[in-house]
Order: structure tokens, then sequence, then C-alpha cells
């Protein structure tokens, strides 16, 4: 699958963008410019959000009162498709599969499946454990459409369930037979999805230590472990009844779940160098990428925005090296230096490459 034309009105910093694509796209320009804006188009076409902004009115040009956006799609099969996102002030989006809208943004979440390589990527190995649940979740809900609907549930349930905790520590009374009844929908949720993951990360795990020995030319042994509860969340639930009535939140589930990386047996956060972590991310997101490949049947969208400022040069004619193998599919990269990405592309004769000068 991949992107073959993509058009932009008033997104971000462009009044307007058009261009066709090929399967290595280069887009270079100096800082400011809006390369990574065209790649966060192409992210917002896949999971009708922004990458680097949770607010979708900063998505809007400034002085402007809407955005759209329209990609035209060569899907895995062959067929051509087009998707449109759109919105207005003080209106709600519009996600178009062709000439048809998206009653739930959740019908298109893994259709157009996307990885995006980031600098700020290290928020997975320094930021909270929300962060990386996060990272999980936005992998599953791309191929696991019932893991997607429990995980609505349980949030909803949650958050409900903190709601009536709140109020009965306000007001001052417990009532423990309305608690029950969401504790009860917590554990059927919760069961679904810690199980789900407990799949995933053993699945993961062989693709993610193949490509952090690839890039680092096995010096280290890197590792991942799933932490979650223990038991049945129920019966947890039950016997946390007491502490829940003083802090006025649901002590224990998969919203407390985590990611502990491993390196050398001992934690990245505090032991990695920074080259080291930049490495686990980038491993982390080309597993991520595998492992959609094999679940939806297509090769994802690879976008890798200002990599040659995360990594030094040989490393980063590995990943080209890597990336432009028959394995995976369209590739788009962003850089400041037309002479640097003329220097190292033409080595990947494999694909056709577009250079793009902002």
């Amino acid at each position: 699958m991949y992107i073959e034309n993509l058009k932009l009105n008033n997104f971000k910093n462009f009044s307007e963008f058009e261009h066709d694509f090929s399967q290595i796209n280069c887009i270079v320009g100096n800082n400011g410019v809006g390369k990574t804006n065209i790649l966060d188009a192409v992210y917002y076409l896949s999971f009708c959000k922004s990458f680097n902004s949770s607010n979708d009115l900063h998505t809007m040009k400034h002085g402007e009162d809407y955005f759209a956006l329209f990609g035209k799609y060569i899907l895995q099969d062959g067929t051509k498709e087009t998707f449109s996102c759109s919105q207005k002030k003080e209106q709600k989006k519009i996600l178009k599969h062709g000439k048809n809208t998206y009653k739930k943004f959740s019908q298109h979440i893994g259709k157009l499946p996307c990885v995006m390589v980031s600098p700020n990527d290290q928020i997975y190995i320094l930021g909270h454990s929300e962060v990386r649940r996060k990272f999980m979740d936005m992998i599953l809900s791309q191929v696991d459409v019932v893991y997607m609907e429990n995980l609505i549930n349980y949030n909803r349930s949650l958050e409900q369930k903190n709601k009536l905790l709140k109020t009965m520590q306000q007001n001052q009374y417990f009532d423990y037979l309305q608690l029950e009844i969401w504790n009860e929908k917590l554990d059927k949720y919760s069961s679904v999805i810690q199980q789900k993951r407990k799949d995933f990360f053993n699945e993961f795990k062989e693709p993610f230590n193949y490509f952090y020995n690839y890039i680092s030319s096995d010096k280290e042994f890197a590792n991942l472990e799933y932490k979650t509860y223990d038991g049945k969340l129920l019966d947890i639930l039950q016997n946390n009844a007491e502490k829940e009535r003083y802090t006025g939140y649901t002590s224990e589930g998969i919203h407390k779940d985590d990611i502990i990386f491993y390196l050398n047996e001992h934690n990245v956060h505090f032991s990695g160098s920074q080259g080291q972590q930049k490495t686990f991310v980038l491993a982390l997101k080309l597993a991520q990428y595998d492992y959609l490949k094999k679940h939806k049947e297509t090769t994802p969208i690879l976008l890798l925005d200002d990599i040659f400022d995360k990594f030094d040069f040989s490393r980063v004619e590995k990943i080209l090296s890597l990336v432009a193998q028959d394995s995976f599919g369209q590739v788009f990269l962003t850089d400041t230096h037309l002479s640097r990405v003329k220097e190292i592309i033409p080595e990947n004769k494999k694909k056709v490459t577009t250079i793009i000068e902002l």
C-alpha cells in the first residue's frame, strides 16, 4: 500500500500543497519550512489526528477557519481509493472514504497502517507508563477490532467508576453495590485486553530483538517486559475497596500496565546512553512496522523524521539500506541537507526515489 498523491489546504503552515509520491520520498528544506507537517498529514489520514498535536484547531493554518486533507492511495490489491479529512471551526471533523462519511473514526483505524519515527520518540523510554500503554494500544487497535472495542468500553467504565468514587467521597457516603457494577465491567473488559497484550508481547519480542541487533551490530542484549496485575481483577478491586474509598480512584487494572525496557539486564531509562536509547526506540518502531505488516497483510507507510540528526552517518546508511529492501513499502524521510540526501539515497536503487525541495 502507498499514497500516490497528497493534497493539503490550510494544514499547519501550508495554504496549499499537492504532490505525487513514489516509493522512497525525501523531503528536504530548512528547519521551519514544513517538512514534518507533510509527514504529519500522511499520519493524520491514517489516525484521524495529528502526531504532535492533541488539539485539532492547532492543525489549521493561522488565521483560517478550516483545514482539509486529501489522499489518493493504491491499496495492497492494486485498487485505488481516496480518503479525506476536513474540519471547520466550531464544527465536527469529517472523515471520508471516497464519498462515504464515517459515522465513527474507529471504523477507519487500521485501514491505512502507518508508522512514524520522530525525534520525540525517546518519550517512550523517558515518559510515564501512559505513553508506553498508548504505544501498545495504537498497534493493537489497528489489527484487532475486539481489542479496540474492549479498550473503549474499559476506559468509559473506568471514567464512570472514578466519577462515582469522587462523588461518594465529596458527599461522604460509600455504596459498595454501585461500585460492584463497574468493577464487574472493568473485570470483563480488562481480562480480554490483558490476554491480548500478553499474546502481543510474546510475538513482538522477536522482531524487536532482530532490529535492535541489526542496528547495534549485536553489541548489546535488549529485552522487553510487560508488567500487569496478577490474579482476577474483580477480586483485587473488592479487596481494595477501602483504599479506593479514601483515594477516590480505581486502584488496579490494565490502565496501570507498563512496559519495562532492558539493556544488558538494566533498565534503559536509567542506564542507557542517549545513543542506546535512540537505537532502542527505533527498534521498537521497526518491530511495530513488522507486526502491522504481518497482521494487516499489507505494507504500512513508514515516516522517518530527521533520522540524520538522530544517528551517525553509518547507522543512517544501515537504516536506509534496511528500509530499501523489498520487505518494506513506501518510505518518507526528511532532512535539512540536499547534498546529504543525494549522497546516501543513490545506494538504494531498488526503489524509485522522489526528492521534494521546500
